[in-house]
């Protein structure tokens, strides 16, 4: 995250992503999938004849318990500081998704925010009032993560694991721009 120093009397709110709640997050998330795999992998192998052995379920079953934790652990590993933020100051609104660079975007600019989705793949939605007004902050990553639809381009925040959740940084955007949240 790359803050601008705050000055005396500015209020800030920060929102970001904890790790260890992400890791836990896919961790789960993966071990639904590879058991799903798993599962998948023997169904066919004895649909064709072949009998699974203890030996290959109890291999699954280790593949099970070993696999979704490296996998959400390398994960984590790789993208340890570029899980997304935000920050809610009075000089506008700045935020990153996960391995995408930050962007700025002055609250005179904002047309509407929204969320979408549920649960931990709930999704902020900031809508700006014009492509020119939007700051693409300098630093790593790629480019941040747009949706493109009729009314205009938004950006896409993944604020689902955010500290505090996404109900309180929405109160916080209320409290910035309450006509147009």
């Amino acid at each position: 995250m790359r803050d601008h120093p705050l000055e005396v009397g500015e209020d800030a709110t920060t929102f970001f992503q904890p790790r260890a709640m992400v890791f836990v997050t896919m961790l789960w998330v993966l071990t639904l999938g590879w058991l799903a795999c798993g599962v998948l992998v023997l169904l066919v192998a004895y649909l064709v004849g072949v009998r699974p052995t203890v030996d290959d379920l109890i291999l699954a079953l280790e593949s099970l318990l070993i696999g979704p934790a490296v996998a959400s652990g390398a994960i984590i590993l790789i993208a340890w500081r570029r899980l997304g933020w935000l920050k809610s100051s009075v000089r506008g609104i700045e935020f990153g998704a996960t391995g995408r660079r930050g962007v700025h975007l002055p609250w005179r600019a904002v047309a509407s925010v929204g969320l979408r989705r549920w649960g931990p793949f709930t999704e902020l939605v900031i809508t700006p009032t014009a492509p020119g007004e939007v700051t693409e902050l300098p630093g790593p990553g790629r480019r941040p993560r747009i949706l493109r639809r009729d009314a205009g381009s938004a950006y896409l925040v993944d604020v689902g694991l955010m500290s505090p959740g996404p109900e309180t940084l929405l109160a916080e955007l209320h409290r910035r721009i309450p006509s147009r949240v």
